[in-house]
C-alpha cells in the first residue's frame, strides 16, 4: 500500500538536514537545535500514523481474504419452465456427487443452496472450496430432449449458478435496524420437530432488498445464524463488485453481472460440454453430470487464472 504520508516525511527530513548545517552557527545554532527537535517529533508522529495505516490495511485484507473460504453455492432454474427446474436439480446433483467423491462436505441450507467445506487436492496443491468453485458462477445452458417431450424435439433450458465465499463477520458491517426477520414452519423432510416449530427463517436486508432463507436446521437460532452468513456473503459480493468496477477489473467481478453471463452449454445430441469463456469442450456428458468434473473444473480454473494474470 502506498504511504500517503511519504511526501510530508520527506519534506521534514529535508528541513532537518538543512537545520543540521546550522548547528555550529554561533547565532542560529540554538534555534536550529530547537527546530530539529520539533521537526523530529512531527516526523515520528507521521511515521507512526503510516505504520498504523499499513497495519489496518493488512488486517482488513485478512478479513476480506477469500482464498481459504468455504463456499456457498446456489442454483436457480431459469428459462425453460419445468425442464429448467429439472436442469437446476441435475446440476446440484452433479456438484454434490463431485463434492462427495473428493472428500469435501456439502451442508444443505435451503432448496438448491448448499455450503461447501473442505479442500480439493490437485497434485501437491490443496485448494479451498471457494477458490476452486468460484468460476462456476454464471448461466449454465442445456440442450436436450426432455423426458416429457413426445415429439422428440430438442429444448433449451438454463439455470444460474452463484458461488459466494463464506466471509468473516468483521468483513461486512450489518446493522440490526436494517434487518427484517420472518419466522415460519419448515416444510418437507426433517422430522416433526422441524415441521411443528417456527424454525425456518426469512431475512430481508431493507437497504439493499436482499432476501435470504434458511430452514434446514431444527433450531431457529441456528437458521438465524446461517441466514446472517448468507446475507453477509451477498453483501460482500456487492462491495467486491464495486471495488473491481472502480479498479477497472471487469473480468474479475464475480457478482450479479457475472450471474447473467452464459458460461457453459451442455449439448446432449453432440455429447459435448463447452465453456464459452475459454472456448474449450469436453465429451462424456453423462459421466460429467454424474459428478466426474474434476478435470473440467481444473482446466477452467487454470485458463481463467491465466487470463486474469495477463490482464
Amino acid at each position: 500500500m502506498k504511504n500517503p504520508y511519504a511526501q510530508q516525511i520527506s519534506q521534514l527530513e529535508e528541513k532537518i538536514a538543512e537545520n543540521n548545517t546550522l548547528i555550529n552557527d554561533p547565532e542560529l545554532g540554538e534555534l536550529a537545535k530547537l527546530e530539529i527537535t520539533d521537526l523530529e517529533s512531527q516526523k515520528k508522529m507521521l511515521e507512526e500514523a503510516a505504520e498504523d495505516l499499513s497495519q489496518n490495511s493488512q488486517d482488513s485484507a485478512k478479513e476480506t481474504d477469500t482464498s481459504k473460504s468455504n463456499a456457498i453455492l446456489e442454483i436457480r432454474g431459469g428459462a425453460g419452465g419445468d425442464e429448467a427446474k429439472i436442469w437446476a436439480n441435475d446440476l446440484m446433483r452433479m456438484y454434490i456427487r463431485f463434492i462427495e467423491s473428493v472428500d469435501m462436505k456439502a451442508e444443505y441450507i435451503d432448496d438448491l443452496v448448499i455450503k461447501i467445506r473442505g479442500k480439493v487436492t490437485i497434485g501437491e496443491e490443496k485448494i479451498h472450496a471457494y477458490d476452486f468453485f468460484k468460476y462456476e458462477s454464471g448461466v449454465h445452458r442445456v440442450q436436450r430432449v426432455p423426458s416429457t417431450e413426445s415429439q422428440g424435439r430438442i429444448h433449451t433450458s438454463t439455470a444460474s449458478v452463484a458461488v459466494l465465499p463464506e466471509v468473516k463477520e468483521n468483513a461486512v458491517i450489518i446493522r440490526d435496524e436494517d434487518l427484517d426477520w420472518q419466522f415460519m414452519r419448515a416444510g418437507g423432510a426433517g422430522g416433526q420437530s422441524v415441521n411443528k416449530t417456527s424454525s425456518a427463517v426469512r431475512l430481508t436486508h431493507k437497504p439493499t432488498g436482499i432476501v435470504v432463507n434458511s430452514r434446514q436446521e431444527r433450531k431457529q437460532v441456528q437458521n438465524r445464524q446461517i441466514a446472517l452468513e448468507l446475507l453477509r456473503s451477498q453483501m460482500w459480493e456487492i462491495e467486491e463488485e464495486k471495488k473491481q468496477a472502480e479498479l477497472g477489473n471487469a473480468r474479475k467481478a464475480i457478482g450479479r453481472n457475472m450471474r447473467a453471463e452464459k458460461i457453459r452449454t451442455y449439448n446432449y445430441p453432440q455429447n459435448r460440454i463447452t465453456d464459452h469463456r475459454i472456448t474449450v469442450s469436453w465429451h462424456s456428458l453423462e459421466d460429467t453430470l454424474d459428478g466426474n468434473i474434476l478435470k473440467m473444473l481444473t482446466d477452467i480454473r487454470e485458463n481463467m487464472e491465466k487470463e486474469e494474470d495477463s490482464e
